[in-house]
């Protein structure tokens, strides 16, 4: 089942041509706590990462996507994790292996990229010197780009298609933190989306 554009842009208040495009995005980011400042540029970057991954191509594939990335930012407001990252102080599992790599490498973008392996394999994997330039993952539209190849790196698209929120959680959390927080979200997704 695809997404009907037109009856989500109906829900959102805004023009409902039936095409999702970088103000729908906007939109919906908004709904899920996005300030004026942040989720203009959400949307941009979306429009782009968000269809090119294959999230959009069905509701519960976005809503899931939504629901994980809103806990993890604390509903788009944070872009950087608040913590000052100590906690992250030599954990082999996440590469942070030199001093100062739990500050360096917190949480970042909307999925909140932690540890210096992490970085390190994304801005490989992207094209973006990450690992020399942790803060650039803070940029929303860059935060938005990182997220979504988290997202289908991790095989996310075929969790969400079965709609196991469990399995996804685990895989972006490493556990279940949140998990009633991100359920939450998703119900709040699926109304909106299904």
């Amino acid at each position: 089942m695809s997404i009907d554009w037109k009856k989500v842009q109906q829900r959102l208040g805004i023009v409902a041509d039936g095409v999702a495009g970088r103000d729908t995005f906007r939109a919906l980011f908004a709904r899920f706590g996005a300030s004026p400042s942040i989720a203009p540029e959400l949307g941009l970057s979306a429009n782009v990462h968000v269809k090119a991954s294959g999230i959009a191509d069905n509701p519960l594939r976005l809503a899931h996507f939504l629901a994980q990335v809103a806990h993890e930012s604390g509903g788009f407001r944070y872009m950087e994790e608040i913590a000052s990252g100590q906690a992250y102080e030599g954990r082999a599992d996440l590469g942070n292996t030199q001093a100062g790599d739990g500050k360096r490498y917190k949480g970042r973008g909307p999925i909140q990229l932690t540890g210096r392996a992490n970085y390190r394999l994304f801005g490989r994997d992207l094209g973006i010197d990450f690992e020399q330039h942790p803060e650039i993952v803070a940029f929303p539209s860059i935060g938005m780009m990182v997220a979504c190849r988290y997202w289908t790196m991790r095989g996310l698209n075929e969790l969400a298609d079965a709609d196991d929120v469990l399995a996804i959680t685990r895989r972006v959390n490493g556990g279940t933190n949140g998990l009633d927080d991100r359920k939450a979200y998703l119900a709040k997704a699926k109304d909106l989306l299904l």
